[in-house]
């Protein structure tokens, strides 16, 4: 709980914009609530306010990720701040079309029926877009910067920006087939809220573990350099294998969906 509001304390004085975004996000969520008990409207089988709400947590829980990663950078003030602006801003604008498509009642992902929708599709990619070119950049800094914490979480911070990498990539998978099921049209049985497939494969849980691997790898580092008493080159050889270890799971949900197998059938 200290680690946490130690965290606030930074992101929120070394980026206010970008904490008010996350703030942002977090009302954005609560709304969403509010929409579930309140509008009875689905999509696909499920409440039309179910993905804004995934969306505004995923992207509170990225941006201020992304906020608290900056200022162990050694960026300038300057740099720091223009990062941070893009970041938040593009991903706000992300979760604003999502949540306009919703109060529509309409799909905002892989959507072509018309072309104001296609248009919309269309600028959630180039946002995302940017971040991923985002996401290599602090990818390549991380492997060549002196970052302000100890080795193996500069070496999870490297690899965990790797795994995100790829699974932007997945998300990319998904772009290209116009859908996320494997086997099935779009929709049907899934898990509570996530609504990942239980009857065919699905693409968003590897892209979903991809895309949380730099908060993941990273505070596995946290924990093992504070609480393992041992040489910095065996916590980084941990590292490393709760890296890859992870990257392999990442791996085989990916290729359990292309099979078209539901990681949990009921």
């Amino acid at each position: 709980m200290n680690f946490l509001k130690n965290c606030i304390r930074t992101v929120k004085k070394a980026s206010p914009i970008l904490f008010t975004i996350v703030l942002i996000h977090v009302l954005g969520g609560l709304v969403c609530i509010g929409g579930l008990f309140i509008d009875d409207r689905t999509l696909m089988g499920v409440n039309v306010w179910v993905k804004p709400l995934k969306f505004c947590i995923s992207g509170a829980i990225y941006i201020f990720t992304v906020g608290f990663l900056m200022t162990k950078y050694p960026y300038s003030t300057r740099k720091k701040n223009i990062l941070n602006n893009i970041v938040s801003w593009t991903l706000l604008l992300e979760v604003g079309i999502i949540f306009y498509q919703a109060t529509r009642g309409v799909r905002s992902h892989y959507n072509q029926d018309s072309l104001f929708d296609g248009m919309l599709f269309a600028a959630m990619g180039i946002l995302i877009g940017i971040n991923v070119l985002l996401m290599i950049l602090f990818a390549f800094d991380a492997a060549r910067l002196k970052m302000k914490v100890a080795k193996p979480v500069q070496v999870a911070i490297f690899m965990g920006w790797i795994v995100m990498i790829v699974g932007s990539w997945v998300g990319g998978q998904m772009i290209s087939q116009m859908a996320h099921n494997v086997g099935i049209a779009d929709g049907g049985e899934g898990l509570p809220l996530v609504n990942w497939s239980t009857v065919a494969g699905d693409l968003r849980i590897a892209h979903f573990f991809g895309l949380h691997g730099i908060q993941i790898i990273p505070l596995f580092a946290m924990v093992l350099s504070k609480k393992w008493k041992t040489s910095t080159t065996t916590k980084v050889i941990a590292t490393l294998i709760f890296g890859l270890a992870y990257s392999a799971w990442i791996t085989y949900m990916f290729y359990q969906a292309k099979q078209g197998i539901p990681l949990i059938r009921f």
